[in-house]
């Protein structure tokens, strides 16, 4: 049986950046699929971005990842959002032709040349001197390997709720993987239990679309990759409605025939994007909730319900839906649906995202309690990363909380933790002003360079690109007119002159965050060794000593957003380091 360098459990948004990562740093890699024509599947809503997501998609592109080329061949509806707020939280998002995205990516997959796909359903973690080092699927067979990432989504242990029917499942149509969650238990990791859910699919023929609100794409759509000169597609609409007080009605009506007011459902759902019948009774004061009817393809009739996420049963979502105005008529083809599943606590994993109870295993996508195709593509790809900087002997890729969103999500993890599924937010980065989505090239993609994801005809645009801001803001501080001011130097694209603006117009706010993040990165530099002696250090409360064994933080500044974590115990922390400075490298 041939061995390899790299096995990923799981063909979702995570598994794909991790597997392709990893073989295009030359590594030989296995990519396992329950099913391998649902590669890149995407369950809720059909689309890419958004608010901190679309960020997240840049920042992918920048490191050499592969979602933002394959949703700019194939969406259907560019928008950029906030266009009326600030340039730190506008956000592209795009609408997909699901089946499109999924044909791309399985055949980019196909076609990597160190990169294998296999049909199976890992139901163990093979052992061997206390690491990991293979995987066992449902037939028996035995794969081995150096490195395991593990990006199940919510396949462990998975249950489906339709009202008062529930049955085993990932998601719709699909197996869940149970064996694979006891073998993690065994091999000592904590696991608790989420929820999310997706919303009914309807027929566009039973639509009365002169009723609803066209909601049309942007004239010149803004690409993701920064590799796509410009989107050639035609574009779509999208459709906008509302529920009502009779929705509402009908709903609360049959609370006592939904699993999340029965106690069906035991785990957590997602507080930033709740159900229909959270958003009801959560929001009584409300009078409508608004929704968004999005196509799931040029090809399909199928029509997704953004908003109207919902276990209630199928009966009621149909009553339910047919109050609404312009769907009267609708006739649903998927009801919607609630799915349980296990996750790992992401505390127990290093900034690699590799586990610390596990040699060897590493986790990405929601196993780790996030939710959203992007943040699992994030995750995938610096697992996929680190997996192959750690075969080479290099260092490992950390990126920190003031390079780009991705630092932010993955430290947010791993130092908080997750009580319910976790979703991005611009508002969680504290220097958002600098992690706009125009630069992510210029804050990562040396980093995608350096792990040999990025062309070097690619760095040296981007090297360029700097240079002719960095110069142009220089010419311009150092010039004086009278009259009318000088524009920017007219020989540079659009792109250049855009960023020397906002350069020069928000260069006080910027000047500031670069001082604080000099500040932060003294805090990060300071590292702590993993077997530190926290109960030998007096002064330190039982909380926050028992907090700091249970994390084991890298750094001062780790331990300083621990929860529970006060300034008092930081100073403690320091005069004990500074006086152990030989802890510090």
């Amino acid at each position: 049986m041939q061995k390899y360098n790299v096995i990923v459990v799981g063909a979702g948004h995570a598994g794909c950046e991790a597997a392709l990562a990893s073989a295009r740093m030359g590594l030989k890699t296995l990519l396992f699929s329950i099913n391998l024509d649902n590669i890149a599947q995407m369950s809720c809503n059909p689309a890419i971005g958004g608010l901190a997501k679309g960020h997240l998609v840049r920042e992918i592109d920048a490191l050499g990842g592969e979602m933002g080329k394959v949703i700019d061949k194939t969406g259907i509806q560019f928008r950029l959002l906030n266009t009326k707020k600030g340039q730190a939280v506008q956000a592209p998002r795009a609408q997909a032709d699901k089946k499109k995205y999924q044909s791309l990516m399985r055949n980019i997959l196909e076609k990597e040349p160190h990169l294998d796909l296999k049909q199976a359903l890992i139901e163990e973690i093979i052992i061997f001197d206390k690491k990991a080092c293979g995987v066992i699927t449902h037939t028996g067979m035995r794969y081995t390997a150096d490195y395991i990432i593990l990006t199940t989504g919510t396949f462990l242990n998975g249950l489906i709720h339709v009202g008062l029917v529930s049955f085993k499942g990932g998601r719709s149509g699909e197996f869940a993987a149970e064996g694979l969650s006891l073998s993690l238990k065994k091999l000592g990791i904590e696991i608790g239990r989420l929820k999310t859910g997706t919303s009914p699919r309807i027929l566009a023929k039973s639509i009365n679309f002169s009723l609803l609100e066209k909601q049309p794409g942007d004239k010149n759509p803004v690409p993701f990759s920064f590799s796509t000169k410009k989107i050639i597609q035609d574009q779509i609409c999208c459709y906008i409605t509302y529920t009502n007080q009779d929705t509402h009605q009908i709903i609360r009506e049959n609370f006592d025939r939904t699993p999340l007011y029965c106690g069906k459902i035991t785990g957590i759902g997602p507080r930033y994007c709740p159900s229909i019948e959270i958003k009801i009774e959560r929001f009584s004061d409300k009078e409508s909730h608004q929704l968004f009817l999005e196509p799931e393809g040029i090809e399909t009739e199928e029509f997704y319900i953004n908003g109207f996420a919902t276990s209630i049963p199928e009966d009621v979502q149909i009553k339910a839906l047919r109050t609404i105005k312009g769907l009267e008529k609708a006739e649903i083809i998927r009801p919607g649906y609630a799915v349980e599943y296990d996750f790992c606590y992401p505390t127990q994993l290093n900034a690699t995202l590799e586990s610390k109870i596990v040699p060897n295993l590493f986790m990405a996508g929601q196993i780790n309690g996030t939710s959203g195709y992007e943040e699992a593509a994030a995750q995938g790809l610096i697992a996929g990363i680190n997996v192959g900087l750690k075969i080479k002997g290099d260092k490992p890729l950390i990126i920190d909380r003031s390079e780009g969103y991705i630092g932010v999500l993955v430290d947010d993890l791993i130092t908080k933790g997750v009580k319910e599924p976790y979703r991005l937010f611009t508002s969680r980065a504290e220097y958002r002003l600098l992690l706009r989505y125009h630069n992510a090239d210029q804050r990562l993609s040396e980093y995608g360079y350096k792990c040999g994801l990025v062309s070097r005809e690619t760095i040296e645009k981007v090297r360029y690109k700097k240079c002719a801001i960095k110069d142009e803001v220089n010419r311009l501080s150092k010039t004086r007119y009278k009259g009318r001011i000088n524009p920017v130097n007219p020989d540079l694209c659009e792109e250049i002159i855009k960023e020397v603006e906002l350069e020069i117009k928000y260069a006080g706010y910027i000047q500031r965050q670069i001082r604080e993040i000099n500040k932060f990165k003294k805090m990060e530099n300071k590292n702590i060794p993993s077997d530190f002696p926290y109960d030998s250090i007096k002064g330190l409360s039982i909380e926050a000593r028992e907090k700091l064994k249970e994390i084991r933080p890298g750094s001062v500044g780790q331990a300083s957003r621990l929860e529970g974590i006060t300034p008092a115990d930081i100073s403690i922390l320091l005069i004990y380091l500074k006086d152990k400075s030989e802890c510090f490298t």
